[in-house]
C-alpha cells in the first residue's frame, strides 16, 4: 500500500517536473527570437561635473576580455558563486531547492542560490527591488541571456560589472586595490577580491581587512574542494603578504565616491528615469559637482583634522541661490568606510537649531535688542511635577539682562529656552517644517537647544532657507540626465518659495555674523572668536555642540557650508574637535571664495536700519558706552533706553 503511494507521488512529481521543462523550453524557444540584451551596458553610467568635465570614480574604464583576467579571478568566483555555472541553463534547480530545504527548516535565510547569469541580470538594474515584478523580470533577463551568449561571455560581462567595494568591474578593482592588472593578479589578490562582491562595504580589504581574510580562506577551501588548486598553494596564498594601494580617482580625492554615492541615491529617487539600463543604453548623468571646492574641502580636512585621525566628519556645500550641492563629503577616507554621514547619519544638532529658534521671535515681535536675564534656571511643568535645568556652556552665566544678539553670540541657553517657552513649543517646530527640515520634531523644552537627531543634509536645507535670504529650496546634486545619444531624460527645474520674511532673515543674517565680533568680548567670548583673524569676507556662522557631536554652519549669498564631526561608536568628543572643523570651515570658504569680489553679503532691505548700541544690554549707544556694535532693525522697533522685562511672563520658571 506503502509503495503503492509512493509510485502514485513520484508519478505526479515526474509529470510536473516534464511540465516545467516543456514550459522552460517554451519560453528558452522565445528568448532565443527576442533582439540580443546589450550586455555591456549593464552599470554604465558617466557622470560629469558642474563643467561638464568627465569625472566617473568608479563606473568600468575598460571593459576586458575573459582572456585579459587571471585564471585565479575566473576559478575563485566560480568556486564561490556558482560552480556549476557551465552546466546549468540560467538557474541551478537542484541548489535552489537545498536553500529552500535549509532556509525553511533553521527558519533563517541562511543560504541564497542566484546564479552568476542571475546576478549579472539584477546588475542591469539601477536598483535592487525585491519586489515580485521584478524578480520576474530578472528571471526573463536571464533567461534572455543565457538564450543569446555563451557562458563566457556572460561571465566576462558578470566580472566587468560586479561591485567591488565602490569599485565596479575587475579590471577597475585590481588597478584600485593592487595598482595591476587583472590579468597579473596572483591568487592570494584574486581570492581577496572574489570575496568582495558578498557584502562590499564588510568584505573591503581596506575597511576591513580581517573579515576579507576570513571569506578569502572559505573561498581558497573552495577552490580545493573543486580542484581548481592544491592544499599546498592554498596555504601560500593564506600567508601571502599583501600590499592595498587604493589608487585614487584622476582628481586624486579620497572623498570623491561620497559624492559620487550620494548621486547614485538621489538617481534612484528619481521617478522618471527607466529602472534598468537596457531601456536607456547607459546613463550620461550631469551633476553639481564643483572639483575645486570639493578639493578644498577635503584639503581642509586632512590639514586640520590631522591631529585626530579617529575623528570622523561629514559636510556639504552648497549653492545657496539655487540649492545645487557643488562638495560632499560622508567620511574622511572612503576606502576605510563607505558608510555616507552625510546622507544616512542622524545626530543631535545642539545650538544649531537656534537661528531657527530666533528667526521666529524676530518675527514674532523680538528685537537683537530684546532681553532675558540668563542665570542659573530651572523650569517647572505639569502642575510642579517634572522640572528641566538647562545650564550654559561651562556654568557661565552673566546674572543679568541680555540682549538677542549677545545671546547668539555666546549660544546662551537658558535665554534660548526663555524664548523657546515665552513663543510656546509648537511654534519653533511649525518654523522648523517652514524652512524645510523633514524630520519629526516633538515641542519639548529642550528642542530650543537641539537635543533632536537630524540628518546634516537636512539641516542644510533649512540653513539654505536662511542663506537664500528666505526662499525653500531643496539640495540637488542631478541637473540633468541624458542617455548615451545625449537624449535627455531628467531635467531639474528650479522650484523655488519664499517661506520667511526677507527683512527678518536679514536682521537675523546679521546677528549671525556676531559670532567672531570683537566688540561681542565681555564676561564671555563670541563662538567663533578665533577665526576672526582668518575671515576676510562676511559671514553668518552657527556652531553646535553636544557630549559627542560638533557641527558648525556658516554662509553668505555666494556658498553656504555645514560640517558635523564626531565618532561613530558615540562617545564622548573633546571641546578640540569643534576647534577642529571650525577651522576647516573657514579654510574651505575662504579658499573657495578667494575670487569672488567684495565681501559676498547681502544687500540691506529698504524696511531695515541700523543702529549703535551697547551689544550686551541691547540699549542704544551714547557718548560714555565703552562698546559699540551696529545691529539692525525692522523700522519702528529700533531700541529705547527702557525695555519691558519679559522674564516675568513665563510663569514655568523659577531661578536657583
Amino acid at each position: 500500500m506503502i509503495v503503492k503511494k509512493w509510485k502514485k507521488v513520484g508519478k505526479i512529481i515526474g509529470v510536473f517536473l516534464f511540465v516545467m521543462m516543456l514550459i522552460y523550453i517554451g519560453i528558452y524557444a522565445i528568448a532565443r527570437m527576442m533582439p540580443k540584451l546589450p550586455i555591456n551596458q549593464a552599470n554604465s553610467f558617466d557622470l560629469y561635473d558642474i563643467h561638464d568635465e568627465l569625472f566617473t570614480a568608479s563606473n568600468q574604464k575598460e571593459w576586458v576580455s575573459l582572456d585579459e583576467i587571471s585564471p585565479y579571478v575566473i576559478d575563485a568566483t566560480l568556486a564561490i558563486e556558482d560552480k556549476h555555472f557551465y552546466e546549468h541553463q540560467g538557474f541551478d534547480f537542484l541548489r535552489i531547492a537545498k536553500a529552500l530545504f535549509i532556509n525553511f527548516t533553521s527558519g533563517e535565510t541562511k543560504q541564497g542560490a542566484s546564479t552568476i547569469t542571475q546576478q549579472y541580470a539584477k546588475n542591469l538594474f539601477l536598483d535592487f527591488d525585491k519586489t515580485w515584478e521584478r524578480k520576474i523580470e530578472e528571471a526573463w533577463l536571464t533567461i534572455r541571456l543565457e538564450a543569446h551568449y555563451s557562458k563566457d561571455k556572460i561571465l566576462e560581462g558578470y566580472l566587468n560589472t560586479i561591485n567591488y567595494g565602490g569599485v565596479f568591474g575587475i579590471e577597475n578593482a585590481s588597478q584600485y586595490y593592487y595598482g595591476k592588472k587583472a590579468k597579473d593578479l596572483t591568487l592570494a589578490e584574486a581570492s581577496i577580491l572574489a570575496g568582495i562582491p558578498k557584502d562590499p562595504t564588510h568584505y573591503s580589504p581596506i575597511s576591513n581587512l580581517d573579515a576579507a581574510k576570513e571569506r578569502q580562506s572559505l573561498i581558497l577551501n573552495f577552490m580545493v574542494e573543486n580542484q581548481y588548486i592544491t592544499e599546498e598553494e592554498k596555504e601560500q596564498a593564506e600567508t601571502e603578504e599583501l600590499t592595498f594601494v587604493g589608487e585614487e580617482n584622476e582628481y586624486n580625492l579620497s572623498t570623491l565616491m561620497y559624492y559620487q554615492d550620494a548621486v547614485m541615491k538621489e538617481l534612484k529617487s528619481i521617478k522618471t528615469i527607466p529602472s534598468s539600463f537596457l531601456k536607456t543604453g547607459g546613463l550620461k548623468i550631469y551633476t553639481n559637482l564643483d572639483p575645486t571646492i570639493q578639493k578644498n574641502m577635503e584639503d581642509s580636512m586632512n590639514k586640520n583634522l590631522s591631529e585626530n585621525p579617529d575623528l570622523e566628519v561629514a559636510s556639504v556645500v552648497m549653492e545657496p541661490t539655487s540649492g545645487k550641492v557643488l562638495a560632499l563629503t560622508g567620511g574622511r577616507d572612503y576606502k576605510l568606510s563607505q558608510y555616507n554621514r552625510a546622507t544616512s547619519a542622524k545626530r543631535q544638532v545642539g545650538s544649531s537649531i537656534k537661528p531657527f529658534l530666533y528667526y521666529d521671535a524676530l518675527e514674532n515681535g523680538f528685537t537683537p535688542s530684546t532681553t532675558f536675564k540668563s542665570e542659573k534656571t530651572t523650569f517647572t511643568f505639569q502642575n510642579n511635577t517634572s522640572t528641566y535645568s538647562p545650564e550654559n556652556y561651562n556654568s557661565n552665566y552673566p546674572n543679568k539682562q541680555i540682549s538677542m544678539a549677545a545671546a547668539l553670540a555666546y549660544s546662551d541657553n537658558i535665554y534660548a529656552v526663555k524664548t523657546h517657552l515665552f513663543l510656546g513649543e509648537e511654534s519653533l517646530v511649525n518654523t522648523m517644517k517652514r524652512v524645510g527640515i523633514q524630520e519629526e520634531l516633538k515641542p519639548i523644552p529642550s528642542l530650543a537647544l537641539g537635543t533632536i537627531e537630524i540628518n546634516l543634509l537636512d539641516m542644510m536645507e533649512g540653513y539654505n532657507t536662511l542663506a537664500s535670504g528666505g526662499d525653500h529650496l531643496e539640495p540637488y546634486l542631478i541637473r540633468k540626465i541624458t542617455d548615451q545619444e545625449g537624449n535627455v531624460l531628467y531635467e531639474k527645474k528650479e522650484e523655488k518659495e519664499n517661506v520667511l520674511n526677507r527683512s527678518v532673515v536679514f536682521v537675523l543674517n546679521e546677528m549671525l555674523t556676531n559670532s567672531y565680533a570683537s566688540e561681542f568680548i565681555d564676561y564671555n567670548y563670541p563662538t567663533c572668536i578665533n577665526l576672526a583673524p582668518k575671515i576676510t569676507k562676511k559671514y553668518a556662522i552657527k556652531t553646535g555642540t553636544t557630549n559627542t557631536d560638533h557641527l558648525i554652519f556658516g554662509y553668505n549669498q555666494e556658498l553656504l557650508m555645514g560640517i558635523w564631526a564626531g565618532y561613530d561608536d558615540n562617545r564622548e568628543s573633546d571641546v578640540k574637535d569643534g576647534n577642529y572643523i571650525k577651522n576647516m570651515w573657514v579654510d574651505t570658504m575662504e579658499a573657495s571664495l578667494k575670487e569672488i569680489e567684495g565681501d559676498g553679503w547681502y544687500e540691506i532691505p529698504s524696511n531695515v536700519v541700523g543702529v549703535l548700541v551697547d551689544p550686551i544690554s541691547g540699549k542704544p549707544a551714547n557718548e560714555s558706552t565703552q562698546k559699540k556694535k551696529m545691529l539692525y532693525y525692522i523700522k519702528g522697533s529700533e531700541p529705547f533706553d527702557d525695555f519691558e522685562e519679559l522674564d516675568d511672563l513665563i510663569p514655568t520658571m523659577k531661578t536657583e
